[in-house]
C-alpha cells in the first residue's frame, strides 16, 4: 500500500517504448477481429435471453461485421 500523495513506482518490464499492438500474445488484427466476434456472439445470446431487443440488433450488427472483416481478410490472403 502507498501513503496518499505518492505514486507507486512502476515495474520494469524489459522493453521500452512497445505500443499496444506489439504485445506479447496478441496475433494481430485478424486474432482480434476473431476473438471480438466470439464474444459478441455470447454477449448477443445473453441480450436476446433478457429480451434486449436493441443491444441483441446492435450486437448481431457487430458480429456481421466482424465476420464479414475476417471473411475478406482470409479472401485476399488466399489470392
Amino acid at each position: 500500500m502507498t501513503k496518499p500523495g505518492r505514486k507507486r513506482a512502476r515495474a520494469a518490464s524489459g522493453v521500452q517504448g512497445r505500443s499496444r499492438s506489439e504485445e506479447p500474445g496478441e496475433g494481430g488484427a485478424d486474432e482480434a477481429v476473431a476473438f471480438i466476434a466470439e464474444q459478441v456472439a455470447a454477449l448477443r445470446t445473453l441480450a436476446e435471453r433478457h429480451k434486449l431487443d436493441v443491444l441483441h440488433y446492435l450486437l448481431g450488427m457487430t458480429q456481421l461485421e466482424a465476420d464479414d472483416h475476417l471473411r475478406l481478410r482470409t479472401k485476399r490472403k488466399l489470392s
